[in-house]
């Protein structure tokens, strides 16, 4: 059918809202998961190994990643080929850490590699952005980096934030899961102006912050009234181990994504900073481990 029988896609993870700048924000993370695609005869077959290997589903119908790039070979106009797809997964489920966004890109990047016709960012985003909701994960794993995102008229519209080469990413994941559905669960329909001014401006004073170098005013800019509050009886203890972070020595502490697992800002010792979370977290009964990141720069990477 195409140019390509095999490729490979590799995608990274993200963290979504950065505190403040709730459904707008991401930052794309040093830890992938990487989708295998291979033109067959006919129908479906799907393998998975690492995180998810004993619970996602092997049913197509059901596959995040297959009906992604049944999307997207019906929006290029060409009928399905079989295929055979293998995903290698070090991105753990329903942790906040952009799971789902990362199935769906390999889906569309990897179907429309695969018949020859690769997509433009713009394209892949709006084929994206019916399976995610809202652009804030989907933009920093295709396109790597810091980026806000919106969409207007169905077009996600983006732009890329500098970050300073110095900070790192703590990421403590414990070991409860929390589902997106949940977590929007617990917001409320309605906020209060005042709340709703507090994080415009502390949305405001992250991305300059960051442009301007000024790593001193990022636990300010990264506090939130919109969403944290109402989440952390989900997840009892959350502000104590933000709280642990801080005092550990991280830069700024929040819920990534819509959780389970808490981000800090580092610019150093980030492993003595996770050891302090994971132990605040202890201390509540939940087991957490913590991984130091990098940032991922180059977004979605096809070999």
């Amino acid at each position: 059918m195409g140019s390509r029988q095999r490729i490979r896609v590799r995608v990274p993870g993200s963290t979504a809202n950065l505190g403040s700048g709730f459904d707008v924000l991401g930052l794309a993370l040093g830890l992938y998961n990487t989708i295998e695609m291979e033109e067959i005869a006919r129908g479906v077959e799907l393998t998975v190994e690492g995180e998810g290997a004993d619970r996602l589903p092997r049913d197509a119908e059901r596959s995040l990643v297959v009906r992604a790039a049944r999307a997207t070979f019906a929006h290029l106009g060409v009928t399905a080929p079989g295929l055979r797809i293998h995903l290698k997964n070090a991105i753990p489920l329903k942790r906040g850490l952009g799971s789902s966004g990362t199935a769906c890109l390999g889906g569309i990047v990897g179907a429309a590699e695969l018949i020859g016709r690769p997509l433009p960012p713009a394209d892949v985003l709006k084929l994206a952005l019916p399976f995610e909701g809202h652009p804030d994960n989907i933009t920093p794993s295709l396109v790597g980096g810091l980026t806000a995102s919106c969409v207007s008229a169905g077009v996600v519209r983006y732009v890329k934030i500098p970050v300073p080469k110095a900070i790192q990413i703590v990421a403590v994941i414990p070991d409860r899961e929390l589902s997106t559905a949940e977590a929007r669960r617990a917001l409320p329909r309605q906020v209060p102006l005042t709340d709703a001014v507090y994080n415009v401006g502390r949305a405001a004073m992250l991305v300059g912050a960051l442009v301007a170098g000024d790593l001193g005013l990022l636990d300010e800019a990264t506090r939130d009234r919109l969403h944290q509050p109402y989440r952390a009886k989900l997840l009892p203890g959350m502000e104590e181990v933000f709280e642990t972070g801080r005092r550990a020595g991280a830069l700024a502490a929040f819920l990534s994504g819509a959780g389970s697992t808490v981000v800090a800002l580092v610019d150093r010792e980030g492993e003595a900073v996770g050891r302090e979370m994971v132990e605040a977290w202890a201390a509540r009964g939940i087991r957490a481990q913590a991984k130091v990141l990098t940032i991922d720069l180059e977004g979605v990477r096809l070999s």
